[in-house]
């Protein structure tokens, strides 16, 4: 008696495979496992640090950022965002917000990409709340999206290293860093920004 076999459609076999491996990757990022407070102060310590960095590297690349930066009602900074998966690409990483220079709390940004996605990739985020209305928003918000709760304006660079004027008079500004320097031509639209407790 011959077994018969449940097939499957290649393209959406991909995609599931895709999800499932993405959801493996990010398992460790989005569940919270019993740590003490020596733990939580240690990931505090590092993400103050990697934002300390994060904004040196933003004021080389583009000197105008720290103006804007000093003019801003609130910053909030992801040093490390981590892009992974096939075919769908998801991302996560935890950042702060500093209002006046003072941390103001820990948040977690996570995304999704449709698209080919090769490997693990590492970006850093900034977005500057420049009136008090956006940061105010943001902050009573129980979980943020780019694009639905406020537009975030990706600020374009002149070859001069000048921010573009219309983007620096826009209530949200974002930026986006790799390695290599500001990335050009990309969009935040639908990343999701929610505040971490705890941390």
């Amino acid at each position: 008696m011959m077994k018969q076999q449940l097939s499957v459609p290649r393209g959406k076999s991909l995609a599931i495979m895709a999800v499932a491996l993405s959801s493996l990757v990010f398992a460790g990022c989005t569940t919270t496992a019993p740590k003490d407070q020596a733990t939580a102060s240690q990931q505090r310590k590092d993400i103050n640090a990697s934002v300390d960095s994060t904004l040196t590297r933003l004021y080389k690349s583009a000197p105008d950022a720290r103006s804007m930066v000093e003019r801003a009602k609130g910053v909030l900074v992801f040093p490390n965002v981590l892009s992974a998966g096939f075919v769908i690409g998801v991302e996560h990483g935890n950042g702060v917000l500093r209002v006046n220079g003072r941390n103001q709390g820990y948040y977690s940004t996570t995304g999704g990409s449709i698209g080919f996605q090769a490997g693990a990739q590492s970006r850093a985020i900034v977005l500057l709340f420049m009136t008090q209305e956006a940061l105010d928003k943001f902050q009573s918000s129980n979980g943020w999206t780019a694009g639905v709760d406020a537009t975030v304006a990706v600020a374009k660079i002149g070859a001069n290293g000048k921010v573009d004027t219309n983007t620096a008079q826009q209530s949200v500004v974002g930026f986006v860093l790799t390695n290599a320097g500001l990335m050009a031509g990309v969009s935040l639209e639908g990343v999701k920004i929610q505040k971490v407790e705890g941390l």
